[in-house]
């Protein structure tokens, strides 16, 4: 993982979110790249060029996040892309390869009972860059146990695995797997690839009407301080497809959650 895009919402989560991607990064010497997207205006004022302005002060919004956190040494960049948030992410991503994507839960939403918000959540739906959700006010340290949760052990893509596989590497964790054996199952979902095999301490399973309520059942006995799951239809996030938001009362964790590709 060389490049994280960390997209910043409000400010209140902003720095946070912010220093946790740096601190992360100086542990795996990556370069972090603050990203903000603000909205073109069609009908421009005639003598005020208002994207202009737009530009500047997402500009000055950006410095003053990053000029609020300690960078300890590591290369933090701005961007400020005009346009749609995803879109842009997809012509960041294509330009720069981006490895992974850290963003707070919420983003802008201020609503209490949510716990993905609608652009948290929009990135989660429609890119295909591993994603880590950091809770607000969450600290970086080292990751000691990874549980990993899925309803299905067939994996389509190849390299999914790879931002796990290079936390195991470098912070020595444990991985924890996770099957869960929901009412829609298939055999061949039974089956788990040789690839999740190959970096797994322990697996586990469980029959539960939803990966989440698998999670639960298991959560304290893991005791994991990351959460992973991957990003499918008819996976661990299937409200997802429905609608951008995901509710505290559909979902909600209390520790980094980190969503791999995966989608079928």
């Amino acid at each position: 993982m060389n490049h994280i895009l960390v997209p910043i919402g409000s400010k209140e989560n902003a720095s946070n979110t912010l220093q946790y991607a740096i601190d992360f990064a100086k542990e795996i010497k990556a370069k972090v790249f603050v990203f903000r997207a603000y909205k073109v205006l069609s009908k421009a004022g005639t003598f005020i060029n208002v994207n202009n302005i737009l530009e500047r002060e997402t500009n000055l919004y950006i410095q003053a996040i990053i000029s609020g956190v300690d960078t300890r040494g590591v290369d933090v960049k701005m961007i400020s892309a005009k346009g749609g948030t995803i879109e842009s992410i997809h012509a960041v991503h294509e330009e720069l390869g981006i490895d992974l994507i850290v963003v707070g839960p919420r983003s802008n939403s201020i609503k209490e009972e949510v716990f993905l918000g609608s652009t948290s959540g929009s990135i989660v739906k429609q890119t295909e860059i591993p994603v880590l959700i950091v809770p607000e006010d969450y600290k970086f340290s080292p990751f000691k146990i990874a549980l990993t949760a899925f309803k299905s052990g067939v994996l389509n893509q190849q390299n999914v695995l790879t931002p796990l596989e290079e936390i195991k590497s470098l912070f020595k964790t444990k991985i924890n797997l996770l099957l869960v054996k929901t009412p829609e199952y298939k055999e061949e979902d039974l089956i788990v690839d040789a690839s999740l095999k190959a970096i797994q301490n322990k697996i586990s399973t469980s029959e539960n009407v939803t990966t989440f309520q698998g999670v639960l059942e298991h959560f304290q006995s893991n005791n994991p301080d990351l959460l992973c799951v991957f990003r499918r239809k008819r996976g661990f996030f299937q409200k997802l497809w429905e609608k951008n938001t995901i509710l505290k009362s559909e979902f909600h964790c209390s520790i980094p959650l980190l969503i791999l590709s995966g989608r079928q």
